[in-house]
């Protein structure tokens, strides 16, 4: 089902492969981080979300929306990559807020160099989301129909 948007043509359906494997490649992308985030800063064990589980689920229900949302730019939207990037980047900086509030009140025995860590999780997920579904979807043709 090719959608033609400004010059790029999307193709909704791709969505059933791109989908998976975004939310795959992006808890893979936060898993790196944390990795590196954990042998840098050894954070206690109290401090859950560099353990190893929350990441991972929050990751997976997460992306999960963001591709979700993609698909509802790409059905319902003009200027769909346009958009969903704009609508991203904000969530991206939405989502560095509990982090701030994390450090700034020491819960768990955060600091700033752990929410630090935390917000290089979110970018990494972010950008996997970002380029994966709007490169991912993109046909190469230049000539498409309008929604069918």
């Amino acid at each position: 089902m090719p959608i033609s948007h400004s010059s790029r043509s999307l193709q909704l359906r791709r969505l059933i492969w791109v989908g998976p494997l975004t939310v795959l490649t992006s808890i893979a992308a936060v898993l790196l981080v944390r990795v590196i985030a954990v042998a840098l800063l050894h954070p206690g064990p109290k401090f859950l979300p560099l353990a190893l589980v929350p990441p991972i689920l929050d990751t997976v229900v997460l992306v999960t929306w963001a591709v979700l949302v993609f698909g509802a730019f790409v059905r319902f939207a003009s200027n769909a990559i346009r958009k969903y990037k704009i609508i991203a980047a904000i969530v991206l900086l939405l989502s560095f807020l509990p982090d701030i509030a994390i450090a700034r009140s020491h819960w768990l025995g955060a600091t700033w160099p752990y929410a630090f860590a935390l917000m290089s999780m979110h970018v990494a997920a972010w950008a996997v989301c970002v380029l994966m579904l709007t490169k991912l979807t993109e046909l190469n043709s230049t000539t498409t129909t309008d929604r069918e």
